[in-house]
């Protein structure tokens, strides 16, 4: 069972990372490619919609096993060393999942587009 541990601990310390990036995002410290990045990546991994929703096979799960762990290894990049430790230290006491109602508009609001896209599509057929 200690790859179950691993898998766990991993899911932890990427937990730790998004609140640690959305930490860092709001700060002003923060250098302004890491505020977007970080910004744009934490919303949407704590965005309670995904833009492909998990129910789809192997694509579902795709944002969330690739695109959110790459994200945020790049704004951690982007973000200077002694800062990242600090909001690592703010993300571990957090104790409130934050939400991005923002983050949940736009998501809904490309599925909106897509929809309204596609009918028009097969009504112009």
């Amino acid at each position: 069972m200690g790859w179950i541990d691993d898998i766990k601990r991993w899911a932890r310390e990427l937990k730790r990372e998004i609140f640690a990036v959305w930490i860092a995002a709001r700060d002003p410290r923060t250098p302004v490619a890491a505020k977007v990045v970080g910004g744009i990546i934490a919303a949407y991994a704590i965005s309670p919609i995904d833009l492909i929703p998990d129910f789809i096979p192997v694509l579902g799960y795709l944002d969330d096993l690739l695109i959110v762990p790459l994200g945020l290894m790049l704004a951690v990049r982007l973000i200077p060393d002694a800062l990242m430790i600090e909001f690592r230290e703010r993300a571990d006491i957090m104790s409130e999942r934050p939400r991005s109602i923002l983050a949940a508009v736009v998501i809904v609001a490309i599925w909106i587009l897509g929809c309204i896209g596609a009918g028009l599509l097969l009504l112009s057929q």
